[in-house]
């Protein structure tokens, strides 16, 4: 491999034929270049959907009704299920075992909050402790709603980034009166929430004094839960189907409700959808592979074509050198090191130059679904072992027929 004399016959091969060289070379490079390119475009792709469930907890269940579209035991359609206290109750009796983490919800939207002289519109949320862990939210200052606020109906408020630095700005707000539709409330932490400021203008409070002060009574609006964690993907998946079926089931006979009417109870499972995006980014990111060796493999059969016009080029100097006691595998490996060195110089290129479009266009080719392309160091890795691999395949064919060439054929050759 280190031979001297070797590497100068290399270059001196190739100084000879600078064109076909370079051809041959851009062939390669822009296999490589483009399967980078694939590759940190899927990266981008899977950045971007981690993203849109990295607000929440794996697998949270969300449950939420709606209005009946199917008549059902003599009562009409278009009746408004309003889940209650004991809806979130009958769950917790039955399922409560399986559960991680579970709450309820009480919310209203649109609602005025204050601050001495600042104003404006937000959403509170009634909550259980367990939402925190839910709703995948970092308490920065303070601390969340515990179970001491619900037991005494405590007017109590975790509020969220967006809604501290609009009503408090530089202040601290732990400990003072915030005004939530015309009733005061103590801040006592600050919340921050990887969905941004959308989840970020809340605020919480405790769920039985958002249920009294505002007269909800024991109305809720939503449920949510996580399930246990399971050893694998597909038994978490079969689990999570499994519960939702039978809690559907189950409220939708509570409330008199058709047991196929899904509108008037509405399940949302962030472990199902989770796959269809992951499902869906696999093969996206499978296509971009293909397309890429696709591209490298034409690359390649260039190279291979290149080295068997070589190998018919220097013909009489294989001749010779077999007639003067070379061995047909020094043949063959000084072959293979040409085709190897142009492969690996080219695909280098090719990958570096990839990564580097990556690393300049990457941070300003954001989108809510696309988010810092870039390729893994163990695929960058990858690719270049392809390449030595590659090089030695498109040179082994005309290596190994340079070295059945008999010297006196080769001399007879002109």
């Amino acid at each position: 491999m280190f031979n001297i004399e070797r590497w100068q016959e290399i270059f001196e091969a190739i100084s000879k034929n600078k064109l076909r060289t370079f051809l041959t070379g851009v062939s390669v490079a822009s296999g490589i270049f483009i399967l980078v390119i694939l590759l940190g475009v899927g990266k981008g792709l899977q950045n971007g959907i981690e993203k849109q469930f990295e607000r929440d907890a794996a697998g949270i269940i969300e449950v939420w009704s709606g209005a009946t579209t199917k008549a059902y035991k003599g009562m009409n359609p278009g009746r408004q299920i309003q889940f209650r206290n004991s809806d979130y109750d009958i769950s917790v009796q039955k399922y409560g075992d399986k559960f991680d983490k579970n709450t309820s919800t009480y919310n209203a939207w649109g609602i005025t909050m204050s601050y001495g002289k600042e104003s404006g519109n937000y959403q509170y949320r009634g909550v259980n402790p367990d939402y925190q862990g839910i709703e995948n939210a970092t308490v920065v200052q303070g601390r969340f709603i515990n179970a001491n606020d619900l037991s005494n109906d405590e007017k109590v408020a975790v509020i969220g980034m967006k809604l501290k630095l609009d009503l408090f700005k530089e202040k601290n707000p732990i400990g003072e009166q915030i005004v939530i539709n015309n009733i005061n409330f103590k801040v006592i932490g600050v919340f921050t929430d990887p969905g941004g400021e959308r989840e970020e203008a809340r605020a919480f409070l405790p769920l039985t004094t958002a249920q009294k002060v505002y007269g909800g009574g024991d109305k809720i609006n939503n449920m949510f839960y996580t399930l246990k964690k399971k050893d694998t993907y597909e038994e978490a998946l079969a689990e999570g189907e499994k519960f939702t079926s039978g809690l559907a089931q189950l409220l939708r006979a509570k409330n008199g409700v058709a047991p196929d009417d899904e509108s008037a109870i509405g399940i949302f499972n962030t472990t199902v959808e989770a796959k269809k995006f992951y499902d869906l980014n696999l093969y996206i990111r499978l296509f971009f592979w293909w397309v890429g060796i696709c591209t490298i493999i034409a690359g390649v059969v260039g190279v291979s074509n290149i080295m068997m016009i070589i190998v018919k080029e220097r013909t009489k100097e294989i001749g010779i050198r077999k007639a003067l006691g070379a061995s047909p595998i020094s043949i063959i490996i000084m072959i293979l090191h040409e085709s190897i060195f142009i492969t690996t110089i080219s695909g280098f290129l090719g990958l570096l130059t990839g990564l580097s479009l990556l690393e300049l266009i990457g941070p300003h080719a954001q989108s809510e679904y696309f988010v810092n392309p870039q390729v893994d160091f163990t695929v960058a890795i990858s690719t270049l072992i392809v390449l030595v691999v590659a090089g030695a395949l498109a040179g082994f064919i005309p290596a190994f027929r340079a070295a059945k060439i008999r010297p006196i054929v080769a001399l007879r050759d002109e």
